[in-house]
């Protein structure tokens, strides 16, 4: 049951994000931002944590995940440090995930051929 949930609930903020790319002149950079602002201001405000707690990784893993988890770490990092952790402690919840994507990134760089688009 709980690979269900999370495959309903990823597929759904993916089928949303396909729609917006579908329907509207919005570039896929574009909505990558719309996609991370809103887990950051759903995150913020509490409406994203219940989501993550019934989905899990079909919450967690999509693009709102990742803002959902910036914010929860610049609160706690506010909530501890002051002002300098709001900052500090977006980066510290989420530097696993940074440094992942910075290690594939290059592994893949190098592994394949790019192209340039004609």
């Amino acid at each position: 049951m709980e690979y269900l949930k999370a495959f309903i609930v990823g597929g759904l903020i993916c089928v949303i994000g396909q729609i917006i790319l579908d329907n509207t002149k919005l570039t896929p950079g574009h909505i990558l931002v719309i996609f991370l602002t809103s887990g950051v201001i759903l995150g913020a405000i509490g409406l994203y944590e219940p989501l993550v707690k019934f989905a899990e990784a079909g919450a967690s893993v999509p693009i709102t995940g990742f803002g959902y988890a910036l914010s929860k770490g610049a609160i706690e990092g506010a909530k501890t440090k002051g002002v300098l952790g709001a900052f500090v402690g977006g980066l510290e919840a989420t530097a696993g995930g940074i440094a992942a994507a910075i290690l594939f990134g290059y592994i893949m760089a190098v592994v394949s051929e790019p192209k340039t688009k004609n």
